[in-house]
């Protein structure tokens, strides 16, 4: 069993303590206690800027985690690059690039296989471009990719064809999806389209869902537009689909994952104004069971899998638009959901990811909220 436990938040504070415990009673021998707690220095600068998104990696290749945030949505921002000082704080931060855009996300991978993580960035109605890492952590304005000026709205990077290079992946709202290749030198001058030219798609993750060796895409579509799981043909061809959901859900992401152990890959969703489900993999019938794990018809705008509290369970974290952002501990397999509020706030939750930013083996979380502070939360075993 998992217990949760969240202290009342007190008014007018300067310092705010938000904590989560989780305990694993049984077995005995695995039994953990830890704590997700956040302060007035965890946060990603004092900036309340349209933030996007937020993608963590070692940028600098010191051996720690540092973060870019992707700022402006519809009206130019500044991205923001934040380096960890090694105890998981942020002491340095500098401008990714000259210029401000209306970026909705920003996503780290090596796309010049020169050993560092470049940077794609994906901007609503305007150019999309790389940024080259100097090895670094320094970064220069490389070539643009995709169509010039499409409603961008997210990025997914993987190589798709299997030749080594990771390609990206563009979710265009009201405009065909595109595929950019990886030439194998960071230039992205080929692409195709995928999904539906009148796809509203906002998310996609990439997996092997139907296991035979190449990666698959799971498109999230809002304006209550069907959801489609498309397999690869193993040659970029993706016209056969499976559909997921009621055919009228407003997802506006999702996350791939095991969630009950049985060796296929279940979908989970972050639907607005409605119930959270997860959509279970099989190898005959895929998607068509479903539980709900979150009930309450929230503006669900984030979706985030890890295994928070190492009981080897994947557990799920939402992050809303408006009311508090909530974590879901796994239990018996995907069977029960047991639910706590990360945060008691309300901010305008656009991303939620996890990372192991001070280095203590454990998942931590960064929220990534328009229009206020961008905070994470350090996941700490107590001793």
């Amino acid at each position: 069993m998992i217990r949760l436990m969240i202290p009342i938040p007190m008014q007018r504070v300067s310092l705010i303590v938000i904590q989560v415990f989780l305990w694993l009673a049984v077995p005995a021998v695995l039994a953990q206690e830890h704590t997700l707690m956040s302060s007035d220095r965890l946060i990603l600068g004092t900036y309340k800027e349209r933030t996007a998104s937020v993608a963590s990696g070692d940028i600098d290749d010191d051996g720690d985690i540092d973060i870019i945030v992707a700022n402006g949505r519809h009206w130019p921002g500044q991205n923001r690059i934040f380096i960890n000082d090694g105890r998981g704080i942020f002491t340095v931060e500098y401008n990714l690039g000259t210029q401000r855009s209306t970026t909705y996300a920003a996503e780290l991978a090596d796309l010049d296989k020169d050993g560092d993580l470049d940077i794609a960035v994906a901007n609503d109605m305007a150019p999309n471009y790389i940024f080259i890492n100097d090895g670094k952590g320094r970064y220069r304005q490389g070539e643009p990719f995709g169509e010039p000026y499409a409603p961008s709205r997210n990025l997914t990077l993987a190589d798709l064809d299997q030749d080594g290079y990771v390609d990206i992946l563009i979710t265009n709202r009201g405009r065909p999806n595109e595929i950019c290749i990886n030439n194998g030198q960071g230039l992205f001058t080929k692409s195709l389209n995928f999904g539906s030219d009148e796809d509203s798609t906002i998310d996609v993750e990439a997996a092997d869902i139907d296991q035979d060796g190449d990666v698959d895409l799971v498109l999230a579509n809002r304006d209550k537009q069907a959801n489609y799981v498309y397999l690869n043909d193993g040659a970029l061809g993706f016209t056969e689909k499976i559909p997921y959901g009621t055919g009228t859900d407003n997802t506006r992401a999702v996350a791939v994952a095991d969630i009950n152990n049985d060796g296929h890959f279940d979908i989970i969703t972050a639907n607005i104004d409605e119930a959270n489900k997860i959509y279970y993999g099989n190898a005959t019938d895929p998607f068509t069971q479903s539980i709900t794990f979150d009930s309450w018809p929230n503006k669900s705008f984030a979706v985030a899998t890890a295994d928070l509290n190492l009981d080897g369970l994947i557990d799920i974290l939402i992050g809303n638009a408006g009311e508090n952002n909530a974590i879901f501990l796994n239990q018996e397999n995907g069977r029960k959901w047991q639910q706590a509020e990360l945060s008691v706030e309300g901010f305008r939750t656009y991303d939620i990811i996890t990372s192991d930013l001070n280095n203590d083996g454990f998942q931590d979380i960064i929220e990534a909220n328009s229009d206020e502070i961008n905070r994470y939360y350090f996941n700490i075993k107590k001793k």
